[in-house]
């Protein structure tokens, strides 16, 4: 593994741009649409149209704003707070995710005298929205990741330090899914080990951000529930802007 190289000023807003092109698509085709017939329609039903394309406008406004906001504005992809969280620097670490991979080189630099894997566990058959294929085909290049099963993950019992499952646990659409891969965490983790868990949740904030899109993530409840069912304890919870969190988690010693 590499330092990651400088992100570019929008690099965040163009990837989510890219990897939901085609919603974006749809939903300025559809706004384009309903204006070209506004002028040919009665006032109740130009009223009705009114009502239907403003929430969507709207939104496909503000997704990119606050995408803009999280991802280039804000400093999300400095790490060294993960230093400061963990009690002990890690001699072994791994960086999960399904596909795209921004940060195992920023945590290679933190942790220069570890030794850490990055693990790729994209299953095409249970993640198969649009987004994350088309986040793949532009991004995934990184030729060392191991790839791996959710719940079967290639490495030892309690052999690890430190976890990292950023914007990727997501992914794995069913209660029961996220629970087998943080038991297969909590599994390699060490006594003591930490998982740091980082999403964007399902709340008023992301619904004002994303309307219907927030769907996409879960709410505190439902981590805070995937964590103890999968025998993980919560250390710490904290914000990284109104949109995003960060679950600290140890395995119970």
């Amino acid at each position: 593994m590499t330092t990651a190289p400088a992100r570019k000023p929008y690099q965040g807003v163009v990837q989510i741009f890219q990897f939901n092109r085609q919603s974006y698509f749809f939903a300025v085709t559809s706004a384009a649409a309903a204006m070209f017939v506004l002028p040919f329609l009665p006032p109740l039903w130009r009223t009705a149209l009114l009502l239907g394309v403003a929430p969507a406008i709207f939104w496909m406004a503000s997704s990119l704003l606050v995408s803009h906001y999280v991802y280039d504005r804000f400093p999300l992809y400095d790490l060294n707070w993960i230093s400061r969280n963990l009690a002990l620097t890690p001699k072994r670490w791994v960086n999960i995710h399904c596909g795209l991979d921004e940060t195992s080189g920023v945590l290679t630099a933190i942790f220069p005298e570890s030794t850490g894997q990055v693990v790729d566990i994209y299953d095409p058959r249970i993640m198969s929205e649009p987004s994350i294929q088309i986040a793949r085909q532009l991004q995934h290049s990184a030729e060392m990741d191991t790839m791996a099963r959710y719940d079967a993950l290639p490495l030892g019992d309690a052999s690890i330090d430190a976890v990292f499952l950023l914007f990727a646990a997501h992914e794995l659409r069913q209660h029961g899914q996220r629970v087998r891969l943080l038991q297969e965490v909590a599994r390699i983790l060490v006594p003591g080990g930490d998982l740091i868990l980082m999403e964007h949740s399902r709340d008023w904030w992301n619904f004002l951000a994303f309307g219907p899109g927030f769907l996409h993530f879960f709410s505190r409840r439902e981590w805070r529930k995937a964590a103890l069912d999968a025998g993980l304890a919560l250390q710490a919870e904290f914000s990284r802007t109104l949109f995003v969190r960060v679950y600290q988690l140890r395995r119970f010693v």
